[in-house]
């Protein structure tokens, strides 16, 4: 019949004629749907003339499948509907087809670049919401709450970044191998705030990326640790998803400077860092005074003087933002007793950051 209609209509290259050869019920599987298709495409006559489109449908939930299947052995044209609307269980889905091709690094030559604005025109047009998990164009398709997805994530990103560095390339324009992530949400118009969100199922990693990519903070591995675990506690015991603005909160709360020091100065000399500094203890205001090699070591010589056994372990140091007005922030780990402690201290005053968060560690004991 096909060849009896190419015949009849005098088809040619520069007049072909389209043979649509749709799955009207999907009923085979795809590789059955693909050797049909390829049979026709070997045994059509005139087959310069001819375009050859398929039609699948999507019964068996395999229409994305047949389609792409169909292309491999032949088919030229696809006709489907976007986010796969149509009758029963619909048509092969367009946005999936094409960004499949796009995350292959094959350009669909559809515009998808605003995925959100294309969902709200098809759900308005055809009053069905898109499910939050479909493909490409869910609300939740980028978006990891698995600890060990968000510690590859992280991990990807920190990856992709150096590499571009490496290469001279700006991270947008370069290569993309995020694990978890088949494309760069940024080329469907998301940003990255929804990638990793935290829940009870979160890890270290998820959380502490969260921090450095909202607030700037980035956390030492055993501080990582030790916050995963308030975290777990918090979203167990409030059931609900943590978002990054109360995950600041929580971390503020347990490691944050509250006040307390009072008037301080460093005086530096041959001998050392001479530190005079004010600061409460138990509600009782005191005030010490200490020589060492820098600002920290003096202020644990004037906590011991006042009967606080501590020892700094580890000081981490870095600008909350890039440029010059940026706060500086301090992560310290202290060994108070018999107990690891941890402090953080903000200030546009490196010195004052550290003394700060040195003080803030001393103070959960």
């Amino acid at each position: 019949m096909c060849n009896s209609l190419t015949r009849l209509w005098d088809a040619s290259p520069d007049r072909p004629v389209i043979h649509n050869l749709p799955a009207t019920v999907e009923v085979s599987t795809p590789n059955v749907y693909a050797d049909q298709i390829e049979h026709m495409h070997r045994h059509l006559e005139r087959r310069e003339s001819v375009i050859l489109s398929v039609h699948p449908h999507n019964d068996r939930g395999t229409g994305v499948a047949c389609a792409e299947l169909a292309v491999l052995a032949g088919a030229q044209r696809v006709e489907g509907c976007l986010f796969g609307n149509g009758e029963r269980t619909g048509n092969v889905d367009l946005v999936t087809l094409a960004l499949n091709l796009h995350a292959q690094g094959v350009d669909p030559m559809i515009d998808l670049s605003d995925i959100d604005a294309v969902r709200r025109t098809v759900e308005y047009c055809n009053r069905i919401p898109v499910h939050e998990r479909h493909p490409y164009g869910g609300d939740l398709v980028y978006t990891a709450f698995s600890g060990t997805h968000q510690d590859a994530i992280k991990k990807g990103f920190a990856e992709h970044r150096a590499s571009a560095a490496a290469a001279g390339l700006d991270a947008a324009s370069a290569p993309w191998a995020v694990p978890y992530l088949p494309i760069d949400p940024a080329d469907v118009g998301r940003d990255y705030q929804a990638v990793i969100r935290i829940n009870s199922q979160s890890g270290k990693g998820g959380i502490a990326h969260l921090l450095q990519s909202e607030y700037g903070i980035t956390l030492p591995r055993r501080l990582q640790i030790d916050f995963a675990a308030k975290v777990q506690e918090a979203a167990d015991s409030s059931g609900l998803e943590i978002t990054a603005e109360e995950l600041w909160t929580l971390f503020c709360a347990e490691y944050g400077y509250r006040g307390g020091l009072g008037r301080w100065s460093v005086e530096h000399g041959t001998d050392g860092d001479r530190l005079f500094v004010v600061f409460d203890v138990d509600g009782v205001e005191v005030s010490g005074e200490a020589v060492a090699t820098g600002p920290v070591e003096a202020m644990t010589r004037v906590l011991m003087s006042k009967g606080v056994d501590v020892d700094v372990l580890s000081l981490t140091q870095h600008s909350q933002r890039s440029g010059s007005d940026s706060a500086a922030i301090t992560l310290a780990e202290c060994r108070v007793g018999d107990r690891t402690v941890w402090g953080m201290g903000s200030h546009q005053s490196v010195t004052a950051s550290a003394i700060r968060a040195v003080y803030r560690a001393v103070s959960t004991c």
